[in-house]
């Protein structure tokens, strides 16, 4: 009796030819290899570091962080060690390691992506690179390039011309058309965009007053948010011809079939690894016997694949 193939979990995000969807969603694993004392994550289709600026960033004042209905609110700014560290110490980590090295970066100025972008061309280990244009943690930048169709373009623009492997461009969900900034994305040369960054979230201490966090608002993540990211998934599907990163609320090996069915090509998987830091491995058997129970020989099948009469579906 001849057994039934294993599915094929390969997916292609502009030129990188991923092993499986699953990709770590900046800012949730550090650069990545701290996460590795609890699973091989050579094993991930991608790992996506957390954003890396020019020079280090001590962050935000605490408390910047705190635990909410369904997930969290974070509010870090952007700490990290800075390119030149990033690049001595942390890269050649990753390389022994093994697996798709995605550098996020994140700047106030324009020159200073550009600046980043040049740099990290240089170094073949890392394949491709996500521009962070929608954190709402930090005063300057962030948010206000998220939120402009323009000042967006001219970041891609000059980034694509700077870095020749594949260029992801990580949108905000705090506009009114999501899908509007993805065609901007699209059009400058980004070979994919990620859905998306965290809501505006605040929580308040009722005891004393307070905000629970330093900078009163910050980046609201965890499962509540899934069907608000899935409809901008959707959404975004609907207007552009480039893959989609999902990202928001991934709890489950379900959440990333629903995902990767509403447009999404591949998924970042971050807030839950706080809770459950191997659980990729779980929902790599899980979409496996999935694919096989349904008959279904190549995941890419199902990228886009929901039954919808679109005539049906308001705002697109």
């Amino acid at each position: 009796m001849t057994s039934q193939p294993r599915p094929d979990l390969g997916v292609k995000i502009g030129d990188l030819e991923l092993k499986n969807p699953l990709l770590t969603a900046s800012g949730t694993c550090g650069y990545g290899d701290e996460l590795n004392e609890y699973f091989d994550i050579s094993t991930l289709g991608a790992i996506v570091t957390k954003s890396l600026t020019l020079k280090p960033k001590v962050g935000n004042e605490p408390p910047r962080i705190t635990e909410v209905v369904s997930g969290m609110i974070n509010s870090i700014g952007l700490a990290n060690i800075g390119i030149d560290k990033f690049i001595e110490e942390k890269l050649p980590r990753l390389r022994d390691i093994g697996g798709v090295i995605i550098a996020n970066i994140a700047a106030k100025r324009v020159e200073d992506y550009v600046s980043l972008a040049e740099r990290l061309s240089l170094h073949g280990d890392v394949k491709g690179l996500e521009l962070n244009l929608s954190c709402p943690n930090v005063k300057e930048g962030g948010i206000e390039f998220g939120t402009d169709e323009k000042i967006l373009s001219l970041i891609v623009r000059q980034v694509r011309r700077a870095f020749p492997r594949t260029l992801i461009v990580k949108l905000t969900p705090n506009v009114t058309r999501i899908s509007d900034f993805a065609r901007a994305a699209e059009n400058e040369g980004a070979d994919a965009v990620t859905v998306a960054n965290t809501y505006i979230g605040m929580a308040i201490d009722i005891y004393k007053r307070k905000p629970k966090i330093h900078t009163i608002t910050g980046g609201y993540s965890g499962p509540a948010i899934k069907p608000l990211t899935m409809a901008k998934v959707f959404q975004v599907g609907k207007s552009v011809k480039i893959p989609i990163i999902a990202s928001g609320g991934i709890f489950d090996w379900q959440d990333v079939i629903e995902y990767i069915m509403a447009g999404a090509t591949a998924v970042e998987v971050g807030t839950v690894l706080f809770t459950k830091p191997n659980v990729t491995d779980s929902f790599l058997a899980e979409i496996e016997s999935y694919l096989s129970g349904m008959k279904i020989p190549r995941i890419e099948e199902l990228i886009g694949s929901l039954k919808v009469n679109i005539s049906n579906v308001p705002h697109l």
